[in-house]
């Protein structure tokens, strides 16, 4: 577990962040004191991510009238 001063962190957080990889911890000090704790995280290894036409066919049924303005805001609309 590496350990930065706040000075440090503020001037390299960027750089700091990009050298952290999956599970490995940095502790920013303040002072004497331990004020924040950065862990590097991975991907979710069990997270396969967004798969497109995963709800495909799933509407069945559409109104005529589905994009027709509502009654009750005809006074907005005139």
């Amino acid at each position: 577990m590496a350990t930065i001063s706040l000075e440090e962190a503020q001037s390299n957080l960027p750089e700091v962040i990009r050298r952290l990889t999956p599970g490995d911890e940095v502790v920013i000090m303040h002072g004497n004191r331990p004020a924040a704790r950065l862990i590097g995280m991975g991907r979710d290894p069990q997270s396969k991510g967004r798969q497109l036409g995963t709800l495909r066919g799933t509407v069945l049924y559409v109104a005529p009238d589905f994009d027709a303005p509502l009654d009750d805001f005809k006074e907005y609309l005139e």
